[in-house]
């Protein structure tokens, strides 16, 4: 059943990085409705959510259940951040709330670990639904992401079986690339040399006709290898 706003969660705690003050006030509303009794802690920026996390996890302070973190921050990436949580703390819920709609950062987004893709640019109303349905164990999905997700697993791949096939060690390579490892780091798991790597990255893009690491993220979801 769909909670109203008359239901108190207070097991919520969420933590919330937004630089805008605008959004920043525009979310804190949505996740009070949505939770009412929630706790937020909401920060600026990506240094100090790294704080946060670790003052959270330490034995006096209750985790965070929750994160809505914004990509584009003052001082880096809120897909670091999305990255660190799904390591390192699984179990908070972790929902990328951004401008950004197109495939690079969706994809990238959810090889970091995101569980949620929300858009800023949608009415508070609805914002406020989408939040809802992490209570019932759906995803947190703007629509046009949603779509933007049907429509890239239902768009065929064209591509030859033959050119398509990739080696053991070349999925090995592109698993840990979606994950987000450079190549130095992908050779270090793999016990290779970095040069080799790079090399099996080159025949993947080549194989699969791609050229980004976007391209390759989804096509290692695609795959079921990431």
């Amino acid at each position: 059943m769909m909670p109203d706003e008359s239901t108190a969660s207070p097991a919520w705690k969420c933590l919330l990085v937004e630089d805008q003050p605008h959004a920043r006030e525009w979310m804190l509303a949505a996740l009070t409705r949505a939770f009412p009794g929630i706790e937020v802690v909401a920060v600026g920026s990506l240094r100090a959510a790294h704080v946060c996390i670790d003052a959270a996890g330490s034995p006096d302070q209750r985790d965070f259940t929750l994160a809505v973190i914004d990509l584009a921050l003052p001082d880096g990436s809120g897909i670091d951040l999305v990255r660190r949580l799904s390591v390192e703390r699984p179990a908070i819920l972790t929902v990328v709330s951004t401008i950004y709609d197109d495939d690079a950062h969706l994809f990238e987004a959810i090889a970091a670990g995101a569980r949620g893709y929300l858009l800023k640019d949608g009415d508070a109303d609805l914002l406020v639904g989408y939040l809802r349905r992490i209570e019932l164990g759906e995803p947190p999905l703007s629509p046009a992401i949603a779509h933007r997700l049907l429509a890239h697993f239902r768009t065929p791949t064209v591509l030859s079986c033959k050119k398509a096939e990739l080696t053991a060690r070349e999925l090995e390579t592109l698993g840990l690339l979606s994950k987000g490892l450079t190549v130095a780091e992908v050779a270090t798991q793999m016990g290779l040399r970095p040069h080799t790597v790079a090399s099996y990255v080159k025949v993947i893009y080549q194989k699969l006709n791609i050229t980004s690491r976007a391209e390759a993220t989804r096509e290692a979801i695609r795959r079921g290898i990431h």
